[in-house]
Protein backbone atom coordinates (compact mmCIF):
# COMPACT_ATOMS: atom_id res chain seq x y z
CA UNK A 1 0.00 0.00 0.00
CA UNK A 2 1.52 3.19 -0.92
CA UNK A 3 1.55 6.39 0.91
CA UNK A 4 -1.56 8.23 -0.86
CA UNK A 5 -3.53 5.21 0.25
CA UNK A 6 -2.49 5.17 3.45
CA UNK A 7 -3.66 9.01 3.88
CA UNK A 8 -7.33 8.14 2.69
CA UNK A 9 -8.08 5.69 5.36
CA UNK A 10 -10.36 6.97 7.92
CA UNK A 11 -10.04 7.28 11.41
CA UNK A 12 -11.78 9.01 14.57
CA UNK A 13 -9.58 8.89 17.31
CA UNK A 14 -6.21 11.15 17.97
CA UNK A 15 -3.00 9.32 18.77
CA UNK A 16 -3.08 10.38 22.52
CA UNK A 17 -6.14 8.21 22.61
CA UNK A 18 -3.64 4.76 21.73
CA UNK A 19 -1.18 6.76 23.74
CA UNK A 20 -3.16 6.94 27.25
CA UNK A 21 -4.85 3.95 27.32
CA UNK A 22 -1.28 2.43 26.71
CA UNK A 23 0.22 4.11 29.63
CA UNK A 24 -2.88 3.12 32.22
CA UNK A 25 -1.98 -0.53 30.75
CA UNK A 26 1.92 -0.56 31.59
CA UNK A 27 1.20 -1.86 35.05
CA UNK A 28 -0.77 -4.64 33.48
CA UNK A 29 1.61 -5.70 30.68
CA UNK A 30 4.15 -5.96 33.65
CA UNK A 31 1.64 -7.90 35.91
CA UNK A 32 1.72 -10.52 32.82
CA UNK A 33 5.23 -11.07 32.43
CA UNK A 34 5.56 -11.49 36.16
CA UNK A 35 2.94 -13.49 37.10
CA UNK A 36 2.59 -15.07 33.36
CA UNK A 37 6.47 -15.27 32.25
CA UNK A 38 6.04 -19.07 30.16
CA UNK A 39 7.03 -22.65 30.55
CA UNK A 40 10.91 -21.58 31.60
CA UNK A 41 11.95 -24.42 28.17
CA UNK A 42 13.84 -26.74 30.50
CA UNK A 43 13.58 -30.90 30.26
CA UNK A 44 10.57 -31.91 32.55
CA UNK A 45 11.29 -35.40 33.30
CA UNK A 46 8.63 -37.86 32.47
CA UNK A 47 8.37 -39.12 35.86
CA UNK A 48 9.78 -38.79 39.53
CA UNK A 49 10.82 -41.98 41.29
CA UNK A 50 10.60 -41.89 45.04
CA UNK A 51 12.47 -43.95 47.67
CA UNK A 52 12.54 -44.09 51.27
CA UNK A 53 15.78 -42.57 52.83
CA UNK A 54 16.94 -45.82 54.64
CA UNK A 55 16.92 -47.22 51.26
CA UNK A 56 18.86 -45.20 48.96
CA UNK A 57 22.24 -45.84 48.45
CA UNK A 58 24.77 -45.40 45.61
CA UNK A 59 23.69 -47.38 43.09
CA UNK A 60 19.65 -47.46 43.54
CA UNK A 61 19.64 -45.75 39.82
CA UNK A 62 21.34 -48.81 38.43
CA UNK A 63 19.33 -51.33 40.47
CA UNK A 64 16.03 -50.21 39.48
CA UNK A 65 17.24 -50.23 36.04
CA UNK A 66 18.42 -53.63 36.41
CA UNK A 67 15.23 -54.67 38.26
CA UNK A 68 13.28 -53.28 35.11
CA UNK A 69 15.45 -55.31 32.73
CA UNK A 70 15.21 -58.24 34.46
CA UNK A 71 11.01 -58.08 34.71
CA UNK A 72 11.20 -57.07 30.56
CA UNK A 73 13.71 -60.36 30.31
CA UNK A 74 11.28 -62.42 32.13
CA UNK A 75 7.67 -61.34 31.30
CA UNK A 76 7.93 -59.53 27.74
CA UNK A 77 11.49 -60.42 26.27
CA UNK A 78 10.81 -59.37 23.03
CA UNK A 79 9.35 -56.65 21.31
CA UNK A 80 6.19 -58.91 20.21
CA UNK A 81 5.27 -60.35 23.20
CA UNK A 82 5.44 -56.70 25.13
CA UNK A 83 3.48 -55.19 22.25
CA UNK A 84 1.26 -57.83 22.82
CA UNK A 85 0.76 -57.03 26.07
CA UNK A 86 -0.08 -53.54 25.89
CA UNK A 87 -1.38 -53.47 22.41
CA UNK A 88 1.29 -51.70 20.21
CA UNK A 89 0.65 -51.73 16.63
CA UNK A 90 3.32 -54.17 14.59
CA UNK A 91 5.04 -50.27 13.47
CA UNK A 92 5.68 -49.44 16.88
CA UNK A 93 6.69 -52.80 18.99
CA UNK A 94 10.39 -52.99 18.03
CA UNK A 95 11.42 -48.93 17.45
CA UNK A 96 9.59 -48.90 21.34
CA UNK A 97 10.92 -51.93 22.68
CA UNK A 98 14.42 -51.19 21.49
CA UNK A 99 14.08 -47.64 23.03
CA UNK A 100 12.84 -49.06 26.31
CA UNK A 101 15.77 -51.58 26.90
CA UNK A 102 18.16 -48.61 25.84
CA UNK A 103 16.35 -46.27 28.20
CA UNK A 104 16.53 -48.79 30.95
CA UNK A 105 20.35 -49.33 30.56
CA UNK A 106 21.69 -45.98 30.45
CA UNK A 107 19.25 -43.37 32.07
CA UNK A 108 16.62 -45.87 34.05
CA UNK A 109 15.32 -42.61 36.40
CA UNK A 110 14.94 -39.11 35.03
CA UNK A 111 14.13 -37.63 38.34
CA UNK A 112 14.75 -39.46 41.95
CA UNK A 113 13.47 -37.79 45.23
CA UNK A 114 14.70 -39.49 48.74
CA UNK A 115 12.15 -39.54 50.66
CA UNK A 116 11.90 -38.36 54.20
CA UNK A 117 8.38 -37.97 54.66
CA UNK A 118 5.18 -41.38 54.51
CA UNK A 119 7.44 -43.52 52.84
CA UNK A 120 10.44 -42.65 55.44
CA UNK A 121 8.02 -42.70 58.45
CA UNK A 122 9.39 -41.63 62.17
CA UNK A 123 13.28 -42.42 63.06
CA UNK A 124 15.27 -41.33 66.14
CA UNK A 125 16.30 -37.56 65.20
CA UNK A 126 19.72 -38.73 65.38
CA UNK A 127 19.10 -41.88 62.78
CA UNK A 128 17.00 -38.99 60.46
CA UNK A 129 19.88 -36.45 60.43
CA UNK A 130 22.82 -39.58 59.40
CA UNK A 131 20.39 -40.38 56.44
CA UNK A 132 19.27 -36.73 55.44
CA UNK A 133 23.48 -35.97 55.36
CA UNK A 134 24.28 -39.20 53.78
CA UNK A 135 22.32 -38.35 50.69
CA UNK A 136 23.83 -35.40 50.69
CA UNK A 137 27.22 -37.09 50.18
CA UNK A 138 25.34 -40.19 47.36
CA UNK A 139 23.98 -37.33 45.61
CA UNK A 140 27.00 -35.02 45.67
CA UNK A 141 29.00 -37.95 44.61
CA UNK A 142 26.89 -39.03 42.22
CA UNK A 143 26.82 -35.55 40.01
CA UNK A 144 30.36 -35.95 40.47
CA UNK A 145 30.77 -39.15 38.56
CA UNK A 146 28.29 -38.85 36.05
CA UNK A 147 25.63 -41.50 37.81
CA UNK A 148 23.16 -38.70 38.64
CA UNK A 149 19.34 -39.05 37.47
CA UNK A 150 19.26 -35.48 35.39
CA UNK A 151 17.04 -34.40 38.19
CA UNK A 152 17.78 -35.60 42.02
CA UNK A 153 16.89 -34.16 45.35
CA UNK A 154 14.69 -35.15 48.42
CA UNK A 155 11.10 -34.56 49.77
CA UNK A 156 11.33 -33.19 53.26
CA UNK A 157 8.13 -33.63 55.75
CA UNK A 158 5.57 -31.09 55.58
CA UNK A 159 4.96 -27.32 57.17
CA UNK A 160 2.69 -28.86 60.11
CA UNK A 161 2.84 -28.73 63.23
CA UNK A 162 4.30 -32.16 64.24
CA UNK A 163 6.89 -32.33 61.90
CA UNK A 164 7.68 -28.61 60.84
CA UNK A 165 11.12 -28.70 62.84
CA UNK A 166 12.19 -32.13 61.63
CA UNK A 167 11.62 -31.27 58.73
CA UNK A 168 13.75 -27.71 58.31
CA UNK A 169 16.27 -29.56 60.15
CA UNK A 170 16.85 -32.03 57.22
CA UNK A 171 16.42 -29.63 54.38
CA UNK A 172 19.39 -27.76 56.20
CA UNK A 173 21.31 -30.85 56.62
CA UNK A 174 20.72 -31.83 53.67
CA UNK A 175 21.57 -28.96 51.26
CA UNK A 176 24.47 -27.87 53.89
CA UNK A 177 25.96 -31.45 52.93
CA UNK A 178 25.46 -30.49 49.01
CA UNK A 179 27.08 -27.27 49.21
CA UNK A 180 30.15 -28.30 51.37
CA UNK A 181 30.78 -31.14 48.76
CA UNK A 182 31.17 -29.10 45.88
CA UNK A 183 27.81 -27.19 45.47
CA UNK A 184 24.04 -27.44 44.52
CA UNK A 185 23.87 -29.29 41.37
CA UNK A 186 21.78 -27.90 38.73
CA UNK A 187 19.69 -31.03 38.65
CA UNK A 188 18.23 -30.31 42.35
CA UNK A 189 14.74 -30.73 43.21
CA UNK A 190 12.82 -30.50 46.61
CA UNK A 191 9.51 -31.33 47.74
CA UNK A 192 7.55 -29.56 49.66
CA UNK A 193 4.23 -32.23 51.01
CA UNK A 194 1.05 -32.07 52.18
CA UNK A 195 0.94 -28.41 51.60
CA UNK A 196 -2.51 -27.07 52.51
CA UNK A 197 -2.29 -22.85 53.05
CA UNK A 198 -0.30 -20.65 51.27
CA UNK A 199 1.29 -19.49 54.35
CA UNK A 200 3.64 -22.91 54.42
CA UNK A 201 4.77 -21.71 51.10
CA UNK A 202 5.42 -18.72 52.06
CA UNK A 203 7.35 -20.45 55.24
CA UNK A 204 8.85 -22.45 52.86
CA UNK A 205 10.07 -18.97 50.77
CA UNK A 206 11.83 -17.81 53.84
CA UNK A 207 13.35 -20.79 55.02
CA UNK A 208 15.15 -21.08 50.91
CA UNK A 209 15.69 -17.12 51.61
CA UNK A 210 17.66 -17.83 54.66
CA UNK A 211 19.75 -20.76 53.23
CA UNK A 212 20.62 -18.47 50.51
CA UNK A 213 22.18 -15.20 52.67
CA UNK A 214 24.20 -17.75 54.87
CA UNK A 215 25.69 -19.65 51.93
CA UNK A 216 25.72 -16.04 49.69
CA UNK A 217 23.82 -17.94 46.74
CA UNK A 218 21.80 -15.87 44.78
CA UNK A 219 18.58 -14.85 45.53
CA UNK A 220 15.95 -17.44 44.21
CA UNK A 221 18.48 -20.03 43.40
CA UNK A 222 16.93 -23.00 45.33
CA UNK A 223 12.69 -23.48 43.69
CA UNK A 224 10.68 -26.57 44.88
CA UNK A 225 7.71 -28.26 44.37
CA UNK A 226 4.45 -28.15 45.67
CA UNK A 227 2.72 -31.37 46.37
CA UNK A 228 -0.97 -31.15 46.49
CA UNK A 229 -2.43 -34.19 49.03
CA UNK A 230 -5.75 -32.03 50.28
CA UNK A 231 -8.81 -30.54 49.22
CA UNK A 232 -8.10 -27.73 50.98
CA UNK A 233 -5.01 -27.12 49.03
CA UNK A 234 -7.67 -27.62 45.84
CA UNK A 235 -10.67 -25.15 47.01
CA UNK A 236 -10.44 -22.64 50.22
CA UNK A 237 -13.18 -21.59 52.81
CA UNK A 238 -13.84 -19.01 51.01
CA UNK A 239 -14.14 -20.67 47.41
CA UNK A 240 -10.96 -19.63 45.46
CA UNK A 241 -8.61 -21.91 44.26
CA UNK A 242 -5.98 -22.06 47.12
CA UNK A 243 -3.47 -24.13 44.52
CA UNK A 244 -3.21 -20.28 42.40
CA UNK A 245 -2.68 -18.57 45.63
CA UNK A 246 -0.01 -20.91 46.32
CA UNK A 247 1.85 -20.27 42.96
CA UNK A 248 1.61 -16.58 43.59
CA UNK A 249 2.75 -17.17 47.55
CA UNK A 250 5.80 -19.21 45.84
CA UNK A 251 7.20 -16.29 44.76
CA UNK A 252 8.49 -17.45 41.66
CA UNK A 253 10.37 -20.17 43.39
CA UNK A 254 7.19 -23.05 42.36
CA UNK A 255 8.78 -25.31 39.93
CA UNK A 256 5.51 -27.63 39.85
CA UNK A 257 2.84 -29.08 41.59
CA UNK A 258 2.54 -32.94 42.15
CA UNK A 259 -0.78 -34.52 42.20
CA UNK A 260 -0.84 -36.94 45.59
CA UNK A 261 -3.30 -39.33 44.65
CA UNK A 262 -3.99 -41.28 47.72
CA UNK A 263 -3.64 -39.12 50.70
CA UNK A 264 -6.01 -36.25 48.21
CA UNK A 265 -8.50 -39.73 47.74
CA UNK A 266 -8.33 -40.29 50.85
CA UNK A 267 -8.50 -36.77 52.44
CA UNK A 268 -11.97 -36.84 50.05
CA UNK A 269 -13.17 -40.46 51.62
CA UNK A 270 -12.94 -42.27 48.64
CA UNK A 271 -12.83 -46.28 49.42
CA UNK A 272 -9.07 -47.54 49.35
CA UNK A 273 -9.96 -49.85 46.67
CA UNK A 274 -10.83 -46.62 44.22
CA UNK A 275 -8.17 -44.77 44.72
CA UNK A 276 -6.78 -44.11 41.21
CA UNK A 277 -5.24 -41.40 39.03
CA UNK A 278 -8.39 -41.58 36.63
CA UNK A 279 -11.03 -41.01 39.64
CA UNK A 280 -13.60 -38.40 39.00
CA UNK A 281 -12.02 -36.72 42.05
CA UNK A 282 -8.46 -36.90 40.86
CA UNK A 283 -9.67 -35.37 37.36
CA UNK A 284 -11.08 -32.90 39.48
CA UNK A 285 -8.07 -31.66 41.06
CA UNK A 286 -5.71 -32.12 38.26
CA UNK A 287 -7.97 -29.89 36.09
CA UNK A 288 -7.59 -27.08 38.47
CA UNK A 289 -4.16 -27.76 39.27
CA UNK A 290 -3.81 -27.42 35.38
CA UNK A 291 -5.57 -24.45 35.05
CA UNK A 292 -3.92 -22.17 37.73
CA UNK A 293 -0.54 -23.36 37.13
CA UNK A 294 -0.73 -22.23 32.75
CA UNK A 295 1.47 -19.92 31.58
CA UNK A 296 3.29 -19.83 35.19
CA UNK A 297 5.99 -21.79 34.54
CA UNK A 298 5.29 -24.06 37.02
CA UNK A 299 4.26 -27.80 35.78
CA UNK A 300 1.78 -30.37 36.79
CA UNK A 301 2.90 -33.98 37.62
CA UNK A 302 0.11 -36.91 37.90
CA UNK A 303 0.74 -38.91 40.63
CA UNK A 304 0.87 -42.79 40.82
CA UNK A 305 -0.56 -46.35 41.15
CA UNK A 306 0.14 -48.78 43.89
CA UNK A 307 -0.52 -51.75 41.80
CA UNK A 308 2.96 -52.93 41.87
CA UNK A 309 3.99 -55.69 38.56
CA UNK A 310 4.72 -58.20 40.81
CA UNK A 311 4.27 -61.96 41.21
CA UNK A 312 3.60 -64.20 38.22
CA UNK A 313 3.58 -63.12 34.28
CA UNK A 314 -0.46 -62.61 34.14
CA UNK A 315 -0.78 -60.69 37.28
CA UNK A 316 2.54 -58.77 36.09
CA UNK A 317 0.72 -57.72 32.61
CA UNK A 318 -2.14 -57.10 34.05
CA UNK A 319 -0.39 -54.91 35.99
CA UNK A 320 1.54 -53.44 33.20
CA UNK A 321 -1.83 -53.00 31.62
CA UNK A 322 -3.35 -50.83 33.89
CA UNK A 323 0.33 -48.56 34.56
CA UNK A 324 0.47 -48.26 30.66
CA UNK A 325 -2.90 -47.57 30.45
CA UNK A 326 -2.88 -44.77 33.05
CA UNK A 327 0.14 -43.05 31.23
CA UNK A 328 -1.29 -42.78 28.49
CA UNK A 329 -4.12 -41.23 29.83
CA UNK A 330 -2.36 -39.12 31.48
CA UNK A 331 -0.47 -38.21 28.55
CA UNK A 332 -3.19 -37.40 26.34
CA UNK A 333 -4.32 -34.75 29.20
CA UNK A 334 -1.09 -32.81 29.24
CA UNK A 335 0.08 -34.25 32.99
CA UNK A 336 3.58 -35.47 31.37
CA UNK A 337 4.95 -36.50 34.61
CA UNK A 338 3.99 -38.75 36.98
CA UNK A 339 5.23 -40.89 39.66
CA UNK A 340 6.58 -44.14 39.73
CA UNK A 341 6.75 -46.53 42.62
CA UNK A 342 8.31 -49.66 41.83
CA UNK A 343 11.23 -50.85 39.19
CA UNK A 344 8.30 -52.60 37.71
CA UNK A 345 6.85 -49.65 36.50
CA UNK A 346 9.33 -48.53 34.81
CA UNK A 347 9.10 -50.75 31.37
CA UNK A 348 5.35 -49.83 31.21
CA UNK A 349 6.21 -46.11 32.22
CA UNK A 350 8.78 -45.63 28.90
CA UNK A 351 6.97 -47.85 26.60
CA UNK A 352 3.95 -45.34 27.44
CA UNK A 353 5.86 -42.63 26.51
CA UNK A 354 7.86 -43.55 24.01
CA UNK A 355 4.59 -44.78 21.78
CA UNK A 356 2.85 -41.63 22.72
CA UNK A 357 5.26 -39.68 21.05
CA UNK A 358 6.34 -41.91 17.79
CA UNK A 359 3.03 -42.63 16.74
CA UNK A 360 2.35 -38.75 15.93
CA UNK A 361 5.63 -37.14 15.68
CA UNK A 362 5.75 -37.88 11.64
CA UNK A 363 2.13 -35.90 11.42
CA UNK A 364 3.54 -33.07 14.55
CA UNK A 365 6.42 -32.98 12.23
CA UNK A 366 4.44 -32.70 8.70
CA UNK A 367 2.06 -29.68 10.09
CA UNK A 368 4.94 -27.93 11.60
CA UNK A 369 6.54 -27.71 8.77
CA UNK A 370 3.53 -26.15 6.86
CA UNK A 371 2.87 -23.75 9.14
CA UNK A 372 7.13 -22.79 9.14
CA UNK A 373 7.06 -22.90 5.18
CA UNK A 374 3.52 -21.06 5.28
CA UNK A 375 2.36 -23.73 2.94
CA UNK A 376 -1.41 -25.42 2.66
CA UNK A 377 -2.74 -28.39 4.39
CA UNK A 378 -5.79 -29.69 6.17
CA UNK A 379 -5.53 -28.06 9.17
CA UNK A 380 -5.04 -24.55 9.43
CA UNK A 381 -2.47 -23.97 12.58
CA UNK A 382 -1.88 -20.59 14.20
CA UNK A 383 1.27 -19.57 16.30
CA UNK A 384 -0.12 -21.49 19.65
CA UNK A 385 -0.74 -24.93 18.00
CA UNK A 386 2.94 -24.22 16.24
CA UNK A 387 4.11 -23.86 19.97
CA UNK A 388 2.39 -27.21 20.86
CA UNK A 389 3.82 -29.09 18.25
CA UNK A 390 7.10 -28.00 18.59
CA UNK A 391 6.77 -28.45 22.55
CA UNK A 392 5.79 -32.28 21.44
CA UNK A 393 8.47 -32.89 19.53
CA UNK A 394 10.98 -31.78 22.38
CA UNK A 395 9.15 -33.42 24.61
CA UNK A 396 10.12 -36.35 22.29
CA UNK A 397 13.17 -35.54 21.76
CA UNK A 398 14.20 -34.80 25.70
CA UNK A 399 12.91 -38.23 27.08
CA UNK A 400 14.64 -40.70 23.80
CA UNK A 401 11.81 -41.21 22.31
CA UNK A 402 12.53 -39.14 19.16
CA UNK A 403 15.98 -38.90 17.61
CA UNK A 404 17.15 -34.86 16.31
CA UNK A 405 17.80 -36.78 13.17
CA UNK A 406 14.71 -38.01 12.42
CA UNK A 407 12.72 -35.40 13.44
CA UNK A 408 15.23 -32.94 10.83
CA UNK A 409 14.91 -34.94 8.21
CA UNK A 410 10.93 -35.08 8.79
CA UNK A 411 10.95 -31.38 9.36
CA UNK A 412 13.81 -29.80 7.69
CA UNK A 413 13.67 -28.08 11.19
CA UNK A 414 16.49 -27.81 13.67
CA UNK A 415 16.32 -28.10 17.43
CA UNK A 416 16.62 -24.19 17.56
CA UNK A 417 13.86 -24.01 15.41
CA UNK A 418 11.72 -26.41 17.56
CA UNK A 419 12.54 -24.34 20.72
CA UNK A 420 11.78 -20.85 18.97
CA UNK A 421 8.38 -22.39 17.98
CA UNK A 422 8.47 -23.67 21.48
CA UNK A 423 8.36 -20.30 23.24
CA UNK A 424 6.99 -17.42 21.13
CA UNK A 425 6.39 -13.78 22.40
CA UNK A 426 3.52 -13.29 23.90
CA UNK A 427 2.56 -10.51 21.42
CA UNK A 428 3.03 -13.35 18.52
CA UNK A 429 0.61 -15.14 20.00
CA UNK A 430 -2.19 -12.58 20.64
CA UNK A 431 -1.49 -10.70 17.56
CA UNK A 432 -2.41 -14.52 15.74
CA UNK A 433 -6.05 -14.50 17.30
CA UNK A 434 -7.05 -11.15 15.95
Amino acid sequence: MGRGQQDRVATSLAGAVSEEISASLVPVDAELERRYPGDPGTRQPVHTVYVPGDVFAADTIRSWGDRALAALDQHAPDAESLAAVLGLSDDLAEPVYSRVRGKLEHQPIEDLRVDFEDGYGPRPDAEEDETAARAARLIAQAYRDGTAAPYMGIRMKCMEAPVRDRGIRTLDIFLTGLTQAGGLPDGLVLTLPKVTYPEQVTAMVRLLEAFEKAHGLEAGRIGFEIQIETSQSILATDGTATVARMIQAAEGRATGLHYGTFDYSACLGVSAAYQASDHPAADHAKAIMQVAAAGTGVRVSDGSTNVLPVGPTAKVHDAWRLHYGLTRRALARAYYQGWDMHPGHLPTRYAAVFAFYREGFEQAAARLTRYANRTGGDVMDEPATAKALSGYLLRGLDCGALDIAEVARRSGLTRADLEAFAAPRRADLTVSAK
